[in-house]
């Protein structure tokens, strides 16, 4: 009776708790979007600013020269005073007067002028600062939503000593938060930043089109159109990242090659891929491990290798699983230990969790293989 009463007010904490949560994710999430809207205005803002300095710069210059041969002219007159008329005195010195009066307003403008777009700059720099916390914040606040409204709940019947069940949650938490962090800046340095170009590419568009040409509007229509497909190569590159929804309901051949078709397609580069394999399926562990392992592979040879041809070839044995992959780009030199090479790293430890091995060929100039076995168990 004691133990359900607890249960209880423990479901109804982390209920409160979550509804609480959730209202901040909105509020901070508006706050983002509101700091992001303005951004852009002032993005736009800012542009255009430094437009009309530039303009007011010019002009400023041209009222300079123009006042400085009015003087040369005045003095002229002064000089020969009997030479010239009342009326032609007069007129001198209005010109001369009224020139110096336009260049002192068009250097106030510029002065102006100068100063908004220090202070549309100071207020991009705020606004860019907001959000990145706005943005910091909601990933954050994702976590521990995530964590109350299903980690929380499963382990919180499993987990009766309260300290055991902290430390089992601040891991949860940290793992979660880690590939949450990996995947905004994924995110944040692939497909935002390439929108944001877009977007002040599409400005570039508008504005071609109406101060130049039709012609010089079409050439930037078509690298926008690249920026856009690059963009959406990213996303998708982001989703199979995640987890590729094929590889549940098709299998771990045909998703290896949808992925790689993808990527022959994208990037120009010829791939073959051949593939031996059994009747039956994988079970699901073994499907996901040679998935992500084929991907990294593939994925450090576009990257890094720069190859026209990339053979695959996966052989699914009645205890083995064979895979290799083969570039013909410039290779490396495998004695070298580059820093930062989390890839290879990663491919080792799943290989290794798999009880497998995997083995990497190189030299400089001459391509590169990469050889890997798991051995299959039942269970």
């Amino acid at each position: 009776m004691g133990k359900k009463i607890e249960d209880k007010a423990l479901d109804r904490i982390i209920n409160e708790m979550v509804e609480a949560v959730e209202n901040s994710k909105d509020e901070i999430f508006y706050i983002g979007e509101e700091s992001r809207m303005e951004y852009d205005q002032l993005l736009a803002d800012l542009q255009l600013t430094k437009e009309k300095v530039g303009d007011m710069i010019k002009e400023g210059d041209q009222l300079e020269q123009k006042v400085r041969y009015s003087k040369i002219r005045l003095s002229d007159v002064s000089r020969d005073f009997d030479r010239y008329s009342e009326e032609e005195i007069r007129e001198v010195y209005e010109q001369t007067h009224k020139l110096q009066i336009e260049l002192r307003m068009s250097r106030e403008k510029e002065k102006l002028l100068r100063e908004r777009r220090n202070e549309i700059q100071r207020r991009l720099q705020g606004l860019e600062l907001k959000m990145k916390r706005a943005e910091g914040l909601v990933g954050k606040i994702s976590v521990v939503l995530n964590y109350l409204n299903d980690d929380f709940k499963q382990v919180s019947q499993l987990i009766i000593d309260a300290k055991e069940k902290q430390e089992f949650g601040l891991k949860i938490i940290e793992a979660q938060e880690e590939e949450r962090r990996r995947l905004s800046r994924e995110m944040h340095d692939g497909p935002a930043q390439m929108l944001a170009n877009i977007l002040l590419r599409s400005e570039l568009v508008d504005r071609t089109f109406r101060e130049r040409s039709t012609e010089e509007a079409l050439l930037e229509i078509q690298n926008m159109r690249k920026m856009v497909r690059s963009s959406l190569y990213e996303v998708r590159r982001i989703i199979y990242d995640l987890r590729p929804m094929a590889l549940d309901d098709l299998g771990l051949l045909p998703t290896i090659r949808k992925y790689l078709a993808n990527i022959e397609e994208f990037n120009n580069i010829h791939i073959d891929f051949t593939a031996l394999k059994a009747e039956k399926r994988l079970d699901p562990k073994y499907e996901v491990a040679l998935f992500r392992l084929t991907q990294e592979a593939v994925q450090n040879a576009v990257k890094h290798a720069e190859p026209s041809t990339i053979k695959v070839r996966l052989e699914v044995m009645r205890e083995l699983v064979v895979i290799s992959i083969i570039d013909d780009g410039k290779g490396f030199d495998v004695t070298v230990k580059k820093e930062n090479s989390f890839g290879i790293i990663g491919m080792r430890e799943r290989v290794e969790m798999l009880d497998g091995t995997i083995a990497f060929h190189s030299e400089i100039g001459k391509g590169t293989r990469v050889l890997i076995k798991v051995p299959l168990t039942e269970g």
